[in-house]
């Protein structure tokens, strides 16, 4: 599916939804740039706008339509022999989080980024597209009256959606800490690893956007005019804070792992303390019944309260003993 937006620079909309063979002579238009939203579209559609209608190089393409682990930027300026204006290509994840896998799913999002133009490219709908496409269309404003501006709205919205997915988390977080203080188990032993393992797996999608974004925030590019890099600046700084609450999150599951260990190495104590205090009591009861049974010549055959006395014996050596351990406190 492609959606195509026309926007004046005074961010008012100008056309959607147009026919391919207008858009060459809008984006020849500098009074005008235009943005197309490529969702899971077709190889023919991919081919038509990608290679014959922008020129895009080809090693920018073939990383867009290819799924890529690791976020980038490369900036593509023409040769001679090129046809394409130049852009900057940008690949970057959204990420959501589900407490029912336990693991995030990451989205791909792909840019490219001219001076009056952006394309954008994935695979399944993005939260941050549909919102920026709401606010481009419903009201005429600051975000859509140029491509980097429009880049920057997609980009800060990417960071917001990783809110709910860090709130999922950590509550998830907190009931397993629960968890581990009242009734650890192999499940919660699994299910700490389990979680642990997305965090340090949301650590590792943040790390390589940091590097992203820290060169718009820079100033590194061209295309991205000055006054704009401070916005870029504020998207990297909330990645900073997402980096940070990523670590959190991992040393606190550190922490309940440890608790788990304490609460499960405890409960194994008191289980051998209880025997080892068992075996004890039950200590002079042994020794007066085997040195009682071994007798070859019984004692109730010389004398007839033999067996009463064993067990007064029995009975009070046992008692003893666990009174002296009651007043130990080892109950």
């Amino acid at each position: 599916m492609v959606r195509s937006f026309a926007f004046t620079t005074q961010g008012k909309l100008h056309s959607r939804d147009l026919e391919l063979f207008l858009m060459p002579t809008l984006l020849a238009d500098t009074n005008l740039f235009l943005w197309l939203d490529l969702e899971n579209s077709t190889p023919e559609e991919n081919k038509c706008i990608l290679e014959d209608m922008f020129h895009f190089h080809p090693l920018s393409i073939e990383d867009c339509v290819t799924v890529s682990q690791a976020p980038k930027v490369d900036e593509y300026m023409p040769k001679e022999e090129d046809r394409f204006a130049p852009y900057l290509f940008m690949v970057i994840h959204a990420v959501d989080y589900s407490r029912k896998d336990g693991v995030f799913a990451t989205s791909e999002l792909d840019f490219f980024l001219g001076k009056n133009f952006l394309v954008t490219y994935h695979r399944t709908p993005l939260k941050s597209i549909q919102s920026a496409e709401e606010r481009c269309v419903k009201s005429a404003g600051a975000i859509s009256r140029a491509p980097d501006r429009l880049a920057y709205n997609l980009l800060d919205g990417i960071v917001e959606n990783y809110q709910p997915a860090l709130e999922e988390l950590s509550l998830e977080i907190a009931e397993l800490e629960d968890r581990a203080m009242r009734s650890p188990s192999r499940d919660v032993l699994n299910h700490i690893m389990r979680v642990k393992k997305e965090a340090l797996h949301l650590r590792q999608i943040i790390g390589p956007q940091r590097e992203v974004l820290s060169r718009f925030a820079r100033g590194e590019f061209k295309l991205i005019r000055p006054h704009m890099v401070p916005y870029y600046r504020n998207v990297h700084d909330g990645l900073n804070r997402i980096s940070d609450l990523a670590q959190n999150f991992t040393d606190s599951l550190t922490g309940i792992l440890q608790v788990y260990l304490n609460v499960s190495s405890n409960q194994s104590g008191e289980v051998i303390k209880l025997l080892t205090l068992i075996t004890i009591i039950t200590t002079p009861l042994m020794m007066v019944g085997t040195w009682y049974g071994m007798n070859l010549k019984m004692p109730e055959v010389q004398w007839e309260h033999g067996y009463a006395v064993a067990v007064i014996l029995t009975v009070t050596t046992t008692l003893a003993t666990f009174w002296y351990f009651k007043k130990k406190k080892w109950f």
